[in-house]
């Protein structure tokens, strides 16, 4: 795949599906700048073993539920790299309870790390990308938000706001020739899975008609191929990349 452009910024990227996307986007000779929050040894290794493969990587630590903290990264971005050419919205949290029992502010605590900081970004993206009249941004949704869940309303919402909200930037930043995507993963093989019970395993796994969870750089290819000048004409768009869970 061809890329004209040379750089992305990947919130939430030390680890999970983020990381496996910066070391894909990596391999394609795109600079990466690696998002994250807390954990900085993190962050410092995935830099270190992208620039070990011969590719280019920075970390870049900020709340990207945090106006402030995000007009200060792409400030450094562009101080240092003079534009910005994508965008990978990744990071994002959960707070699982059922409906009856969930407060508030276990809802809008999803709501801001997700779905407002999601926003966030692809705004400031959009004044970025603009000036240069290029750009293209993944907004990373889930399944969840096409199908709900039991005990993730917020989540949910959340997600399936992004997929909305993932359209309405398509429109407005298409006569900037600024493109807008999203992808909707199922069951990936992370961390988190992995630390499954067997039985919880084996009764998700028996519903996706591919009989097994993702690996994170089939979701990484996804996301580098709407990046890429390959996906030039695509915008607007959500690609399920679920095994055939949800179709």
């Amino acid at each position: 795949m061809k890329f004209s452009g040379t750089n992305v910024l990947i919130t939430g990227a030390s680890k999970g599906i983020g990381a496996d996307v910066a070391r894909i986007l990596a391999d394609y000779k795109l600079k990466v700048w690696i998002n994250y929050r807390s954990n900085q040894d993190l962050a410092i290794s995935l830099k270190e073993e992208i620039e070990d493969k011969g590719g280019n990587a920075a970390i870049i630590a900020f709340d990207v539920s945090k106006e402030n903290e995000i007009l200060e990264a792409l400030k450094v971005i562009i101080d240092c790299d003079g534009k910005l050419d994508y965008l990978v919205n990744n990071a994002g949290i959960t707070n699982d309870k059922l409906a009856l029992r969930m407060k508030n502010d276990d809802f809008m605590s999803v709501i801001n790390a997700n779905l407002l900081s999601t926003f966030m970004c692809c705004r400031e993206a959009l004044k970025v990308m603009s000036k240069n009249r290029f750009g293209s941004v993944v907004n990373i949704s889930s399944i969840i938000g096409e199908r709900g869940n039991a005990g993730q309303s917020n989540y949910a919402a959340s997600k399936g706001g992004i997929i909305s909200m993932s359209k309405s930037f398509a429109l407005e930043g298409a006569s900037r020739n600024v493109r807008f995507n999203a992808i909707t993963p199922g069951f990936v093989d992370t961390a988190m899975t992995a630390g499954l019970k067997e039985d919880i395993k084996e009764s998700y796994l028996k519903n996706i008609p591919l009989g097994r969870f993702a690996s994170g750089s089939e979701i990484a290819n996804v996301v580098a191929f709407l990046l890429s000048d390959s996906a030039s004409y695509i915008t607007g768009e959500v690609i399920r990349v679920n095994g055939g869970l949800y179709m």
